[in-house]
């Protein structure tokens, strides 16, 4: 399919993306003979099908658009949800902590609409599979037909059922959790993961990240990260660049930790303890 396609012209069944004036976009899939409405006119599929990506086309009304493969972070922005769906900033910063990667083995609850899940299984590839745990028969269902649209539907196992009960998986690289109540699956979680592996999670408010915190500490994880990503755009005009009226603020706490093995040595306690330096070691100083 077109942003997985590494064919450089348009094809039918590619997911496209047209944009138009103001950066408007519309994405669909190309079928030959189909038609694409828009504000701004209508455009033929027929016209686009064999065309390279990059090139202008017009509606019968004369309107400019572009042909685009559509970028993996519109596709998730544009995905149909019943909930709020994690930032891009948020998910990519999340794929490099967690060592994603092509092969790797991933467990992640709740599914929700599937965002994170579809980026996980595109980064996983082929080879790798994301195990995905959701409690809500229905969230599971717009989550399928979403992966099934990528086209990553064979990357992912979806599974409807309380993660209380814990996880089928072992030995898993990474693990993360979008659940109100993390912090009540920790021993579950270790269970899971292999040694040293990757354990992250999203959590709006003080009070929940405190109570995860806890739960950490108590289970023996240790390296501890807790960070928010800010992301603020900027008007790109030369002759009067500035930051945009709007930016994308607090979305949540992402915290990051790895689980250790305990033993007698004392090492354990001072490594539960340690402050991360994180802040440091990332600093340009």
């Amino acid at each position: 399919m077109g942003w997985m396609n590494p064919a450089t012209t348009a094809q039918a069944g590619d997911l496209v993306e047209l944009v138009g004036l103001n950066h408007k976009h519309f994405t669909f899939c190309l079928v030959e003979n189909g038609e694409m409405q828009t504000h701004r006119g209508v455009l033929k599929h027929n016209d686009m099908i064999g065309k390279p990506w990059g090139s202008q086309i017009r509606s019968h009304t004369g309107s400019p658009f572009v042909l685009m493969p559509p970028s993996l972070a519109n596709l998730l922005r544009d995905m149909r949800r019943n909930t709020q769906i994690l930032y891009p900033k948020d998910i990519g910063y999340i794929l490099i902590m967690l060592g994603i990667g092509p092969g790797k083995h991933v467990i992640e609850a709740g599914t929700g609409s599937g965002a994170l899940t579809s980026a996980l299984a595109y980064e996983v590839g082929s080879e790798g599979k994301v195990f995905s745990y959701e409690a809500r028969e229905q969230m599971q269902n717009l989550a399928a037909n979403n992966l099934k649209r990528l086209g990553l539907n064979q990357r992912v196992e979806l599974k409807l059922r309380d993660i209380a009960e814990g996880f089928d998986e072992t030995n898993v690289d990474a693990l993360f959790l979008d659940v109100p109540n993390p912090y009540d699956y920790i021993p579950q979680v270790r269970k899971a993961l292999k040694p040293g592996g990757f354990f992250g999670s999203i959590l709006p408010t003080f009070n929940q990240l405190e109570l995860l915190l806890n739960a950490l500490k108590r289970e023996k994880f240790a390296f501890i990260d807790v960070c928010e990503i800010l992301m603020r755009y900027y008007k790109p005009q030369p002759s009067r660049i500035r930051p945009a009226d709007r930016m994308v603020a607090h979305t949540g706490f992402l915290i990051f930790a790895r689980p250790i093995l305990p033993d007698d040595s004392g090492v354990e306690e001072e490594l539960l303890s340690e402050i991360s330096d994180t802040e440091d070691s990332n600093s340009l100083g």
